[in-house]
Parts: structure tokens; C-alpha cells; sequence
């Protein structure tokens, strides 16, 4: 499967001696310490690996390569990236392969000399857990054209892969990239067969990847680094597009493919694309116009340089470039009076215009919150003038935000945080799981003029009703802010504006936080918006109480006796292959990232429309496209340096069925019960249909069943690298690394349960599901979550963390309300039976609450408190 937002891994070149006479000259000199900084500007420059040669015939090239590889160990700025080791000389890569942390790349191992050797050393590859670069060379030569690139790719494939059990996603194939327009005619369609090639290999031999060394497809304008940038881009635009996942290629010298002069780019694609014979000649005679100059849009790119500081400041909070700010942000102190002038006049006028752009619908969040870093790195720059002077600011107002005791969930408090202070407002963000006299103290102290509150997990919602109750009680006059995922307009009527009569407003997303904010802390509007908030929700909660139930309730004893009609006696529930736990520490992100389901991370975004048809979409398309390539970046970042690692366990267990309780035993003999998992049931009358039960999908005592339950997370470093990247003042990033621990926390749920289901339990050991597939549940089972319709009833998790011992095994922990932590984070139970399917529980009634509390051994009180929302 191809695509033209594919991710495209850079491989540094200049740590090898064959290719750089700088690298070459420092190791023979054995100037390591100076080596070790050409590692580490590759890196800077945007190298996602780091390709190193030793092969010199001046050299020991083993011991050479041992030492080099040895002291990039102690190098975290350069270690954080993979490492490939690449030799002609096969005990050199061996001695390399023994000194590498972490996941290694072999460059390279090929056909050339037959498949005896090529076994051989992909046996030893394997043994050492690395990836292999496979050419498209064998016995008789190197392949030229896209059916030769694909032959050898192919037979190698099936090699690797049915032979040796090769893991086919570490398969790097190099289908070779030779030079175009040389003046051989022959040469001039090397391009174009290297990305069909690339393109036959992506769509017949799943999971591998295609890399090459792309400097050599503009060798021959070798001198004329211009030209060669212009080809290096438009080849690799297109190469990309058919599939190319990686490439040798100095990042911190390749052009923007829409920033190339049209001329140039034309005449280049011409060449790349082979669409007339006479583009060879008519690029050599173009090309000494560009040679020396750059590409020429790259003085256009830094027009805007020479415009006056405050259009500077204007330009760069609207197109998120932080590289300048700090010499513009002094350049403006240095006209100013006072420094917190800058901040007064240019700076807030560019986020004035930043603000209106958003509001317009011509800026998308994404942006705004690149904004957000731009004006925080300013105003960084100028806090210690400002402090010298004592001075304070005028904002437009002073907002705390908090996520209520009990919750870890703040991706979208974060999200309106930075909106807000982009538009002048001063936000004190207390974080997460924040109990309520904190937040009223904090109030008091720093004299706020709002309070937000922000949760995402049902006890959230309680919590919000406590804190408003409190405001009441100690006097508090001003507005309170509401919400997060679970709250609504109806909640914020019902339950909480009763308890505080100063002003409480449900905000249901990011962009309507500036404008209700501005209407509260405006003397004039204030009173007009309050009082139509206030008529507003008198008529919802008059909507609620005149709301009637869409079906008749039913009584407990009536619902069990619909329950869903399963058939256990002519059916014999599957054994698994494994019973008991186990644990998850070593599964990668680039094992994760191909089960994301990215729809929900661009909602987080605000952007709405469902992937992929979202990075085409006319009015956030190009936004989507960004945002889905900064989110891979940093999935590739992570991935990388192992910064996050995703952790889970799960286990599979004896269970049968006691009524509406699922009884979960420690072995087969079934005697000893080490967990009740208590389950709700539908309670309205049904015509057509059961009322179901999670406990109707296992089978009942006298027939053995088995259950299985889970716990997953993205990381537990996930708070940690969000802390880094608030201290460097950088929302976008700090958003940016939830967002994807989120994602990768879903994606190991899903990958999870795949392994479950065709491997540990074994029930669907055939399944051949493709990612869309996953996604939409075409399979059998389901795998339910404590908290989500149904089973609402949030206190079952505890259940899971005392059945796989989560805390101890994995670090996972559970708060007093119940929420993961970390945020990113699932768990839920694991069915197999054929029929078992999702539901809501909806409404109960009475008389299954009072049932429910007395098998949970809960008293009335406390099951009202975690069933409020389904009563």
C-alpha cells in the first residue's frame, strides 16, 4: 500500500569514510571526539539514522568501527538515533553488531554470492534481533529495470521470510538508484524504474521497507549542489509516493519541493520522470543559472526578513518560526520603553491577528498552537528584562484550569489553555488530579477572575457538582468554566449551575473558550450572556424532567428472563493455547504504529473528517497533512530513542457464568475464585431483542468457558516528555507527545487483542484482517472497558489490576476515582464468543442498583455514586 503522506526516514551519510574525505581525514587522524560532533550534526540536521563505514584500506576497519560505535554509546544526542552498520567485510558488521544498544540496521547483505552465504549471514542478522538492507543484486549483477528490481526483491523475500522466518518488517530492500542524465540514453529512465520498482515491492511484499542511496540519481551534476538539491526533492517526491520509506540523503540540504522555482522544478521533473528525450540537455543548459545560488526560492522564503520588527514578530507568530524570534523579540526591546511593551504592543498584535484568523477558519488549532510556542519563546526572552523592572502586563484576564480530583486526562484542558492565552488571556494551569480546596485556594490567592474545570471519566462529573458546592459555600463570585469528554450541556443544567449561582458555562470545545471568556470578563456583556445562559439551561433541565425513558423499563427479574438466547449446550467454548499472565515490555512503536486508527488524533486537533480522506479534504487538508507528518516525526523520534515504551499485560482464565457475575477461577479445577467481575444489564422493554448482558457471552457452570482481561499503556514516560517540552515552552509538542502516546495506547489494545485471539486464546488462528478492518471489528469477540456503555460502572478495573497484578507488573496505576494512569492508557475484559457484540446498558432502575450494590458489596450511596449517570 502506497501513499502520498508516507513517512520518509532519513539515513545520515557522513559518518562513513567512502563517502565523506572530512570523516575519513578525522578517523585516520584518529580524531574521534571531532568524528563523534559529525555524528551528532547529522542528527541535528534532522537524521533519523546513521549510516557508519569504516572500510579503508588505511584502516583497521574492525577496530575502527568497535571504538566508533563504543563511544556514540555514551553519546545520548547521538544514540537516540539507530545505528547502521555498514561493510563489505562481513566480520567488521559482526563486531559492529556487538557493541550496538538497541534495535541495529545492517547495510547490507544481497544475492550477489548466491543464497548459501546470503542465509548464512541473515541467520546471524536475525540472531541479533537487527534489520538488514537486502540489495537488488545477484548472481548475474545489479538490477536496472523495474522487473529485475522486483525479481531479486522477490526471491530474497521468500527467502528471508518462508525460509528463515525472517521478520518480513525487517526487510530493507535497496532496489538501486543509478544517475539520470548522463548523456547515456540508456540511463535516462533509471529513475522512473527505481519508483516503479519501488512501487511493485510495497504492493506484493507486505511489510518491508525500500530505502536507497539517493545522491546518486544527480551525480552528474555533481558541483552544482543546487540542481542536485532540486533533484534530490522532486525524486524523492515521487519516490515516496510509490512507497520509499527511507533514503540516504543529507537532510539539512534538500529543497522543499513547492519551494523550487517553477523552471527549475520543471525542468527537473522532466528528467526524474522521463517524459522527453531532450530533458537531460535542456536541464545542463538551465543549470548554471542556479549554480552557486541556492535555490532561489530560498531567498524568497526569507523575504520577509527584511520587513520591520513588528511585521517580523506578526510573520512569525502566524507561521509558527521560532527560529528568529529571540533576536526580533530583542530587536523590538531594544525600540521599546519598557519591555513588557513588546509583549503589549507587536507580539499581542500578532496574536490579535493569529485570534481573528481562528476564529475566521483560516488558521486550524494545529497552527494556533504553533503560535502559542512562538509567543511563549518571546516571552520568555523578555521575563528577566520584565523582572528587573518589576513591571506588569495588562491581559485580558486571569483563567485557572485544573482536571478535578480523581482524573489524568488534560490533552484537551492543554488544548484550551494555549488558545486562551493566545488571545491575551493569563492561564494558571494546575495540572491534573487536583482536589478542589487546592483549586478554591489557589483561586483566592493568585485572584482569578474564572475557573475551569476539566475531567473525562464519569466520577469527574461528581467532583465538578463538589466543587461548585464549595464555591457557594466560601463565597465565591466568580464564573466557573465546565469541561472534558463526559460532560455535557444537559450535566452542567442538571447537576451543577443549581449549585452555583454566579455563572457557570458548559464549553464543548476549544474555539468557544475565547469568546465566552471575553462575554464573562466584559462589564457590559456579562450580565446579557449570563442571563441567556441562565434561561438557557432552565429550559433544559424543563426538557429532562418532561424527558421520558424511549422504551418502558422493566423490572431486574423481567430482564434476565430476555436474556440473549446463547446456546451453550451445542456449543463448546475454544481452549487457549495459554492461560494465566503475561506481560508486554518489548513491543516496539513501529510494531504499534501500523494498528493506529488516526481519525480520533485529528479530532483531538479539532479537525474534523475521518483518515485518509482528511489529508484531502479542501479547507484542513494541507493542515492534516501537516499535522499527520509532525505526529509521525515524532512517533520516529520516540521510536528512535526510546524515549516512550509501551508496556502491557494480559491473561486468560477459567470463567464461567452466575447469573448477572462472571466468575473468574485460578485453574481448572474451578474451585478457587480469585475475582467476580459483576456486569449490568439492559433494563427498557424489548420487543425484538434480549436484553443483554456481558455475562450472557459465557457459558454457564457444567461447561467450561474462559475470560481474559488486559492492560495497556503508550508509556509511562508520556508525563515526563510533556514536562520537557513545557519547560522549553513548547504547547505544540507537549500536546503533540499525548496525542500520539494516546494513539500508540489504543494501537497496542488492538494489536493485543489480535494476538490474543490468533495466538494465546487461538480462536481465530486464521483471521486475515487488514488495519481498516480492525479498525471497523470485522472479527470475532469484543473487548469491553470498564467505564464505556457496556459495563459503565468504573470500580471494575480494580478487578483487572488485582487479576494481572498491574501496578506491580507494568507500573499502571488506577486513582482514587478510578482513571489510568497513565492518561494514555485502556484495560477491559476479553469475550470470544461468536455472538458477543458491543451495547449500552443505558438506564437502569432501582431495583438493579440495589442488586448491583449488594453483589459489588458497595452500600446504596456508593453504587448511586459510579451508577449516577445510567439512573
Amino acid at each position: 500500500m502506497t501513499s502520498s503522506t508516507a513517512v520518509f526516514t532519513n539515513v545520515g551519510e557522513r559518518t562513513n569514510v567512502t563517502g565523506s574525505a572530512r570523516f575519513k581525514r578525522l578517523i585516520l587522524e584518529e580524531d574521534y571526539e571531532t568524528a563523534l560532533e559529525v555524528a551528532r550534526e547529522q542528527v541535528e540536521n534532522g537524521a533519523q539514522i546513521i549510516d557508519i563505514n569504516m572500510d579503508e584500506a588505511m584502516l583497521d576497519s574492525k577496530a575502527a568501527m568497535v571504538r566508533f560505535l563504543n563511544l556514540i554509546a555514551s553519546e545520548p544526542d547521538i544514540s537516540r538515533v539507530p545505528i547502521m552498520v555498514d561493510s563489505s567485510k562481513w566480520d567488521v558488521i559482526e563486531a559492529g553488531l556487538k557493541c550496538i544498544q538497541g534495535k541495529a540496521i545492517v547495510n547490507s547483505i544481497s544475492l550477489k554470492e548466491g543464497e548459501e552465504p546470503f542465509i548464512k549471514q541473515a541467520k546471524i542478522i536475525k540472531r541479533f534481533g537487527a534489520a538488514a538492507v537486502v540489495m537488488a543484486f545477484d548472481e548475474t549483477g545489479q538490477a536496472e529495470t523495474a522487473d529485475r528490481k522486483f525479481e531479486i526483491c522477490q526471491r530474497s523475500y521468500r527467502i528471508l521470510v518462508d525460509q528463515l522466518g525472517f521478520p518480513p518488517e525487517d526487510i530493507i530492500f535497496d532496489p538501486n538508484i543509478f544517475a539520470v542524465a548522463t548523456g547515456i540514453e540508456e540511463h535516462d529512465n533509471y529513475a522512473v524504474e527505481f519508483i516503479e520498482g519501488t512501487r511493485r515491492i510495497k504492493q506484493n511484499l507486505p511489510h518491508c521497507k525500500v530505502s536507497g542511496g539517493v545522491s546518486n540519481v544527480s551525480f552528474s551534476f555533481r558541483g552544482n549542489n543546487p540542481v542536485r538539491e532540486a533533484i534530490h526533492s522532486v525524486f524523492l517526491y515521487h519516490a515516496i509516493k510509490a512507497g520509499m520509506d527511507m533514503g540516504i540523503v543529507n537532510a539539512g540540504q534538500l529543497a522543499v519541493y513547492d519551494d523550487i522555482p517553477k523552471e527549475l522544478r520543471d525542468a527537473v521533473e522532466d528528467v526524474v520522470l522521463n517524459t522527453d528525450p531532450e530533458a537531460g540537455e535542456r536541464l545542463v543548459e538551465l543549470a548554471p543559472k542556479y549554480s552557486g545560488q541556492g535555490v532561489e526560492a530560498k531567498k524568497e522564503d526569507l523575504e520577509w526578513r527584511s520587513w520591520p520588527v513588528a511585521k517580523r514578530l506578526e510573520h512569525a507568530l502566524v507561521k509558527g518560526i521560532t527560529e528568529f524570534i529571540d533576536e526580533d523579540t530583542e530587536e523590538a526591546r531594544q525600540q521599546a520603553d519598557k519591555p513588557i511593551q513588546v509583549i503589549e504592543g507587536p507580539l499581542m498584535d500578532g496574536m490579535n491577528v493569529v485570534g481573528d484568523l481562528f476564529g475566521a477558519g483560516k488558521m486550524f488549532l494545529p497552527q494556533v498552537v504553533k503560535s502559542a510556542r512562538v509567543m511563549k519563546r518571546a516571552v520568555a526572552y523578555l521575563d528577566p528584562y520584565i523582572e528587573a523592572e518589576k513591571e506588569e502586563g495588562a491581559t485580558n484576564g486571569k483563567i485557572l484550569m485544573a482536571t478535578v480530583k480523581g482524573d489524568v486526562h488534560d490533552i484537551g484542558k492543554n488544548i484550551v489553555g494555549v488558545v486562551l492565552q493566545c488571545n491575551n488571556y493569563e492561564v494558571i494551569d494546575l495540572g491534573v488530579m487536583v482536589p478542589a480546596e487546592t483549586i478554591l485556594r489557589t483561586a483566592i490567592e493568585e485572584k482569578v477572575d474564572i475557573i475551569g474545570l476539566s475531567g473525562l471519566i464519569t466520577p469527574s462529573l461528581d467532583e465538578m457538582v463538589h466543587v461548585a458546592k464549595e464555591m457557594t459555600r466560601q463565597g465565591f463570585d466568580i464564573p466557573l468554566l465546565i469541561g472534558g469528554a463526559t460532560t455535557s450541556k444537559a450535566h452542567t443544567a442538571v447537576k451543577i449551575e443549581p449549585e452555583y449561582d454566579k455563572g457557570v458555562v458548559y464549553v464543548n470545545n476549544a474555539s468557544r473558550a475565547v469568546g465566552v471568556a471575553s462575554s464573562l470578563l466584559s462589564k457590559t456583556q456579562k450580565p446579557e450572556f449570563l442571563a441567556k445562559t441562565t434561561a438557557e439551561y432552565e429550559k433544559v433541565r424543563e426538557q429532562q424532567a418532561r424527558k421520558r425513558p424511549r422504551s418502558k423499563p422493566v423490572t431486574l427479574a423481567a430482564a434476565r428472563a430476555n436474556s440473549a438466547p446463547i446456546d451453550f449446550k451445542n456449543y463448546t467454548p475454544p481452549v487457549p493455547k495459554q492461560l494465566g499472565v503475561t506481560e508486554f515490555k518489548d513491543v516496539s512503536i513501529e510494531t504499534l504504529r501500523e494498528y493506529i486508527d488516526w481519525t480520533p488524533f485529528f479530532m483531538t486537533w479539532s479537525l474534523a473528517g475521518k483518515y485518509p480522506r482528511i489529508l484531502e479534504d479542501e479547507i484542513v487538508g494541507e493542515e492534516a497533512k501537516q499535522l499527520f507528518k509532525d505526529a509521525n516525526e515524532m512517533l520516529d523520534n520516540l521510536a528512535s530513542s526510546n524515549k516512550l515504551q509501551p508496556l502491557g499485560v494480559m491473561g486468560i482464565f477459567p470463567a464461567n457464568r452466575v447469573e448477572d457475575d462472571i466468575e473468574i477461577y485460578s485453574d481448572e479445577s474451578r474451585s478457587d475464585v480469585l475475582v467476580t467481575s459483576c456486569q449490568l444489564r439492559q433494563q427498557t422493554e424489548k420487543k425484538d431483542f434480549p436484553n443483554y448482558c456481558l455475562a450472557d457471552y459465557i457459558a454457564p457452570k457444567g461447561t467450561p468457558d474462559y475470560f481474559g482481561a488486559f492492560a495497556v499503556t503508550g508509556g509511562l514516560e508520556e508525563d515526563d516528555l510533556a514536562d520537557v517540552f513545557e519547560q522549553q515552552q513548547d504547547d505544540y509538542n507537549k500536546i503533540m507527545v499525548k496525542a500520539v502516546a494516546d494513539r500508540l495506547a489504543e494501537a497496542f489494545a488492538e494489536y493485543l487483542h489480535e494476538r490474543v485471539r490468533k495466538e494465546i486464546w487461538g480462536f481465530a488462528a486464521d483471521e486475515n484482517l487488514s488495519n481498516d478492518e480492525l479498525i471497523r471489528e470485522n472479527y470475532q469477540g469484543i473487548r469491553p472497558a470498564p467505564g464505556y456503555p457496556a459495563c459503565p460502572e468504573h470500580t471494575e478495573k480494580q478487578k483487572i489490576w488485582q487479576l494481572l497484578d498491574v501496578e506491580n507488573r507494568i507500573g499502571m496505576k488506577l486513582t482514587s476515582s478510578y482513571a489510568m494512569w497513565p492518561g494514555a492508557a485502556v484495560s477491559g475484559w476479553y469475550f470470544s464468543h461468536p455472538e458477543s457484540k458491543y451495547f449500552a446498558v443505558a438506564q437502569i432502575q432501582q431495583d438493579q442498583l440495589e442488586d448491583y450494590a449488594k453483589r459489588q458489596a458497595m452500600n446504596l450511596q456508593e453504587a448511586e455514586r459510579w451508577l449516577g449517570p445510567n439512573l
